[in-house]
């Protein structure tokens, strides 16, 4: 089969390896769409994966091909790219994503972006009829916006203020607007992405080269501060503009990742202690009994409650990723998300 492999930091290689056999617990998935996540950037460029080669990409969807389930056998499904270890106290009760000796596909081993891949049974989401494969492929970045809005605490009626305009912030908008948060309010760092999220119908977004953010948020909620914020960009900036823009006893979710120190003004964290603020990290989402947000993602792409075709900016085929990979690279364009369709 062909596949996108990476053979060291800036080594991406479009070529054939060996088809995988599926073992007993798995199934074998032929891939019908793949996204470029951000991270994949960074692996792609600069951090590489943690052992090479390696196929990378671990947001997919395909048709199952072949299965010891025969009923299984032409369904469509998403997967859960974590593969946990299942003995740690994170995976006793459940919480994947803090697993501490976990595997995960598209970067500890052979991901998606490729004709096929093997995948453990239990990670399967299959897919509602009516969701595309291309919506389906963006279960991993839906899933983990809607952990990060359970997270905030929002809902019928509240404020959401979110800093950075990226793909999984526009899910979270979308997710917000559909639990009836009254207002939305975005924090873009480029005039593009300010009108790329007013296309999407959110009016509230704004440049944060041209507009002072904080003066703004104040405005729009008569000066109580937003219910909650989520910091997107992983930047000092914008978790600075978080902690003024929440009112009192809000909550401030951080959910970038930081590319370097992250840093408060003095005054910025008087704001966290003078006002008892929440400060609440998000990671990945959940997959288990209790609280499954992929299939809470996969029930929203069914009844529409979200509309993730209209964040797909770019298409290409495996055989074009140079061009995918140096559109998110070197940010030729405007992009919302970038996805292989095969």
């Amino acid at each position: 089969m062909l596949a996108l492999n990476l053979h060291g930091v800036g080594d991406l290689r479009y070529e054939a390896v060996p088809r995988p056999v599926p073992q007993a617990d798995e199934v074998l998935l032929r891939v019908c769409a793949v996204g470029i996540c951000g991270s994949d950037i960074p692996r792609v460029f600069t951090k590489g994966t943690y052992h090479f080669p390696t196929i990378i990409g671990h947001e997919f969807a395909g048709e199952i091909v072949a299965a010891a389930d025969k009923t299984l056998v032409g369904r469509g499904a998403s997967v859960f790219p974590l593969l946990p270890c299942g003995t740690c106290p994170a995976c006793e009760t459940g919480h994947y994503a803090q697993c501490q000796h976990y595997s995960y596909y598209g970067s500890r081993q052979d991901g998606g972006m490729a004709e096929y891949i093997a995948v453990k049974r239990a990670n399967l989401c299959l897919m509602p009829a009516g969701v595309s494969y291309e919506e389906a492929a963006m279960n991993e970045p839906t899933a983990v916006a809607l952990h990060a809005l359970r997270q905030s605490g929002v809902g019928l009626g509240d404020t959401l203020f979110i800093y950075g305009v990226g793909t999984i912030a526009l899910i979270i908008a979308q997710w917000a607007r559909a639990a009836g948060v009254r207002r939305i309010i975005l924090a873009a760092r480029s005039q593009a992405k300010v009108d790329f999220a007013r296309k999407l119908g959110f009016t509230a977004a704004y440049n944060v080269e041209e507009t002072d953010i904080r003066a703004k948020v104040a405005e729009l909620t008569d000066g109580q501060g937003a219910t909650a914020c989520i910091e997107g960009t992983g930047a000092s900036a914008g978790l600075e503009a978080c902690v003024w823009a929440v009112q009192t006893f809000g909550r401030v979710v951080t959910l970038g990742n930081p590319a370097g120190g992250m840093a408060l003004t003095q005054d910025g964290y008087w704001q966290i202690l003078r006002r008892e603020l929440q400060l609440v990290g998000t990671w990945n989402s959940s997959f288990q009994a209790m609280q499954n947000d992929w299939q809470d993602s996969l029930r929203g792409m069914e009844n529409h409650a979200i509309d993730l075709k209209s964040i797909i900016t770019h298409r290409f085929a495996l055989a074009d990723y140079a061009q995918a990979f140096a559109l998110m690279h070197e940010k030729r364009e405007c992009y919302g998300k970038v996805m292989f369709v095969l």
